[in-house]
This record gives C-alpha cells, sequence and structure tokens, in this order.
C-alpha cells in the first residue's frame, strides 16, 4: 500500500490529506476519517445479498497499516463508525482493536451510528452525540452550516468527482472537498458509492489514486 500525502492549511491547522481516504493531524497524532460502516457487509448477507466477508478485512488492513505508519495515537471519526445492528463484523472489528491497546477512538456520531452505549463502552469509544471542537477545528458528521469561529470537517456525503481520461472517458475518483471554512472527508470504506453532485461553492476538489493526489 502506497501512502501519499498533501498538507493543507484549515484555519490555523495543518493537516495531511492522503491518497488513502484518510487525513493526518500531527499535533494531534490524530487520523481523521469518516464513514467506516463496519457491519455494512455482514448486514447485507444476512439479507440475502452476496457481499464478500473479505471487504472489512480489507478496510482494516488499510487502517492498521495508516495507524502505524502515522504512528497514530488517537482515532476521530467523523461519523458512520458503524453501520446498523451489532452483527459479526462488529466481533471481527473488537478482536481487530486488540493489537493497539493505548490507541484513543473518539466518534462523533453519525445517521447510521445506533449502537447502544453499552456497546461503545465495549469498544472503549468515546462518543460525542453532535460535534466536537478541537482547537479551531470543529468535527461533525453531517455539514450542515458555516461557522465562522471553526473551520468544520466533517463526511456523510462520500464525495466523488469525474476527470477525463483517455479516448474522452470520464473517471470517477473519491477525492477531499476543500473550500475556506469546510473539510468534507472520503469514505474510508471501500463499500461505498461516491457522490459527484451537490459540491460546496468555490470548492477545491483533492481527488486521489494508489499513486497520487491531484487537484481539479
Amino acid at each position: 500500500m502506497k501512502i501519499v500525502t498533501k498538507k493543507i492549511q484549515c484555519d490555523n491547522e495543518t493537516l495531511e490529506i492522503t491518497n488513502q481516504r484518510v487525513v493526518f493531524w500531527q499535533k494531534e497524532k490524530a487520523l481523521i476519517l469518516s464513514d467506516l460502516h463496519i457491519g455494512k457487509s455482514a448486514h447485507f448477507q444476512k439479507n440475502g445479498i452476496p457481499i464478500p466477508s473479505s471487504i472489512l478485512r480489507e478496510d482494516l488492513l488499510r487502517l492498521e497499516n495508516l495507524i502505524l505508519h502515522f504512528k497514530a495515537t488517537t482515532l476521530l471519526i467523523v461519523g458512520d463508525l458503524f453501520h446498523a445492528e451489532y452483527n459479526t463484523d462488529l466481533d471481527e472489528f473488537k478482536v481487530w482493536l486488540q493489537q493497539f491497546e493505548n490507541l484513543k477512538i473518539r466518534l462523533i456520531k453519525g445517521n447510521h451510528d445506533r449502537l447502544s452505549n453499552r456497546i461503545y463502552n465495549q469498544f472503549n469509544i468515546e462518543v460525542t452525540s453532535k460535534e466536537l471542537q478541537l482547537c479551531s477545528l470543529k468535527f461533525v458528521h453531517d455539514f450542515t452550516s458555516i461557522d465562522k469561529d471553526y473551520f468544520t470537517i466533517s463526511g456523510h456525503t462520500h464525495p466523488g468527482v469525474f476527470i477525463k481520461g483517455k479516448a474522452k472517458q470520464r473517471i470517477k475518483l473519491p477525492c477531499f472537498q476543500v473550500t475556506k471554512n469546510q473539510l468534507i472527508l472520503p469514505a474510508f470504506s471501500l463499500f461505498t458509492g461516491l457522490n459527484t453532485k451537490g459540491a460546496p461553492n468555490k470548492c477545491k476538489n483533492y481527488c486521489f489514486t494508489d499513486d497520487g493526489i491531484f487537484e481539479v
């Protein structure tokens, strides 16, 4: 797995976006990400839709490599860590977490994070219901309005963008969307669609591939 980074300025904070769907905040030693949707594949399987179980393992392996690469001490998850009811995917996640005894996990709840507080406690996850403010940054799952006092980081929309390929092909890629006041994160899980509509005004799209990051 190749990790490519690009530094961007978000208000008074310097963040590193990556081609692996996360942001690294060096000052806090935190990986910032959104929309893992753990439990989605097992939920679909339970309802008769043949989704491979390897999807979750691949997502967790990528996350494991990123934690080790950046030496992160905190996961700051901007919503939709989980997808549905408790299922076997969550058991797999619990086993995976055992290798990171000192890793702090902070979750700003998303619309899919509907598990009981008892389960979040089992995973040692610190939960915030609506928003979290750290330094000059505000973290919410679904961005609704500009806050002049904070630069807002959100997820939820699974942003993507079309770029021109060879022979007039249009290729759809995930992206980070950045404006003066906000940063919208791509979905971390590979098992998500891409939304190419409704980008904020005056938005810079930083799309990425396995080999690089490109502004379009």
